[in-house]
This record gives C-alpha cells, sequence and structure tokens, in this order.
C-alpha cells in the first residue's frame, strides 16, 4: 500500500472480529512506531500492550465510572452520558488488544513526540489489513496512580495514546475532510 493512500484511506474502526492480533504483527507495529521523529531524538515512548479481553472490559466499566464523575468538571462529555451509562458500551468496541503508548516525561515534547509514534503505529496498521481507534476516554483512567501501579507502570510516565487494535469487521467509508485552514503563504 502506497503511503498517500494509506494516509487517506486510513478510518477509526469501532467493529471488530473476534480473531486476536498475533504477537508477531504487534512487533512490527511497535518497530513501526520507533521510526517516528522525536525532539532532539529523545525517543520519550514506552509502551504497553493489553490483549486479555476481562482487563479490557473491566477498565472500560471503570473508564465508564471515571468520566461519569466528571461531567460536572468536564462538561464537553455531557454528549456521551447516554453511553458512558450504558452497560453494553465499551469505549474500547471490543476489539482484543489495546497498544498504550506512555511519554516518558524527561523529554522536552514528549507527548508530542508520542503522537507522532501513534500515527505510525495507525498507519502501520491499515498498511496491514488491521483497523485501529485512539481512545481518548481511557487516558484519564490510565493516568490514575492506582492503575500505574496495577500495570507497573512507573509515576513519571503518562499514558498518551490508547489505541485499540484488531481486524475490522467492516471497513469505515470515507468522511470527506475539511479543506485546510491556511492562514498565509508568503
Amino acid at each position: 500500500m502506497d503511503l498517500l493512500e494509506a494516509i487517506y484511506n486510513r478510518r477509526s474502526v469501532r467493529n471488530y472480529a473476534d480473531n486476536q492480533v498475533d504477537k508477531t504483527t504487534i512487533e512490527k507495529l511497535l518497530a513501526a512506531a520507533v521510526q517516528a521523529p522525536s525532539a532532539m531524538n529523545s525517543q520519550p515512548w514506552s509502551f504497553a500492550v493489553i490483549q486479555n479481553s476481562d482487563l479490557l472490559h473491566d477498565y472500560s466499566d471503570r473508564s465508564k465510572k471515571l468520566l461519569l464523575n466528571s461531567l460536572d468538571r468536564i462538561p464537553q462529555l455531557t454528549k456521551y452520558k447516554a453511553a458512558l451509562e450504558n452497560p453494553d458500551f465499551n469505549i474500547f468496541y471490543n476489539a482484543k488488544t489495546l497498544i498504550i503508548i506512555f511519554a516518558k516525561l524527561t523529554g522536552l515534547h514528549a507527548a508530542e513526540d508520542c503522537c507522532l509514534a501513534a500515527q505510525n503505529i495507525m498507519l502501520a496498521a491499515h498498511s496491514l489489513g488491521l483497523g485501529t481507534c485512539w481512545i481518548g476516554f481511557a487516558r484519564p483512567f490510565l493516568n490514575l496512580p492506582e492503575i500505574k501501579q496495577e500495570l507497573s507502570i512507573p509515576a513519571e510516565y503518562e499514558a498518551v495514546a490508547p489505541l485499540i487494535v484488531g481486524y475490522p469487521q467492516i471497513n469505515p467509508p470515507a468522511i470527506p475532510k475539511k479543506a485546510p485552514e491556511i492562514l498565509f503563504w508568503k
């Protein structure tokens, strides 16, 4: 698959087949991630992979509870209240794999560097016939001190990009994108 084709055709996938992505494929995605540029070549990323469906379901339920308890502080979440209250809604869309990119906060632009690594994973996954979706709902939960401790993540690391990965049950259609807003061109 050509790079521009991957960029133009990759979409967030929220409906996955039951088969698990194998370890070799996950390792390919992580190898692509670390090819991302980083400020001063700091390479501030670390990765965690969860492929335990029971744990992912538990983390989904606990994340939803945390988000519901945050509605008064984060009014943008209000439009998701019904979904978050639905016991059948899984924030990981029942995907069998979650890759979490953690930033070592010692780098100058660690979070941004991790975002570049995440984009590499999403494009590489698409080129391999896999689907991905960035699960922003999971970030607050994954950054709780007790969850970091549960996962043996050092306190000074920050979850930046929780990405679900799997085999798409259906490929979402292209969604029209806005034209670039060009503020100036001198």
